[in-house]
């Protein structure tokens, strides 16, 4: 009888989200139309260069254009590489729109409940909500104004860059944890 007591009434949830990773607006070089209204002309491609760069490559190249401080890495071992573009001086760019792209994003929330019962139809739960179980990385916006010191490198975590609500309990956050109590009736 205690062990039923002790045992039953409780729930587990999960949650696992998964989605791709976002395009990347690249932006050059502002030019005027002739009836003197602006825009952006793009990007053009270099050939023979990688659109993006990995681990101690994507260091190197960037330290090497001094974008990163020596001894610093690139958020997220990843970065659209600057020398795989050129400004254009005139009409349109070749690089395609929305080719380049962010970071995906991945997230383990879960949480485990307990509901006793008060009184015929009053329950009492008890929940302890984890989000972020795995800790993982997932990176926000990423530079694509081609020029800036930052180009093609993630700004900001997934959590900071999508408003003004906590970055504890959206998607992208660090590890976090809250409980609650809630009457169902």
């Amino acid at each position: 009888m205690v062990e039923k007591a002790v045992l039953n009434h409780w729930g587990l949830d999960s949650r696992f989200t998964a989605r791709s990773a976002f395009p990347v607006a690249l932006s050059g070089n502002q030019l005027v139309y002739p009836d003197d209204h602006l825009y952006d002309a793009g990007l053009n491609l270099v050939l023979g260069q990688p659109v993006y760069l990995y681990g101690s490559n994507c260091a190197s190249i960037l330290q090497g254009l001094g974008d990163l401080t020596v001894g610093q890495t690139c958020p997220g071992g990843r970065a659209i590489n600057p020398n795989a573009f050129v400004d254009v001086e005139s009409g349109l760019g070749n690089a395609p729109r929305n080719f380049a792209r962010g970071f995906d994003a991945v997230q383990l929330d879960t949480a485990i409940r307990r509901e006793f019962s008060i009184h015929e139809r009053w329950k009492l739960q008890f929940r302890a909500e984890a989000f972020n179980v795995l800790n993982h990385p997932n990176f926000g916006n990423v530079q694509g104004g081609f020029g800036s010191s930052n180009f093609g490198q993630a700004t900001t975590t997934l959590a900071s860059s999508l408003g003004v609500l906590s970055p504890l309990y959206q998607m992208g956050g660090p590890r976090s944890m809250q409980f609650a109590l809630r009457i169902n009736f």
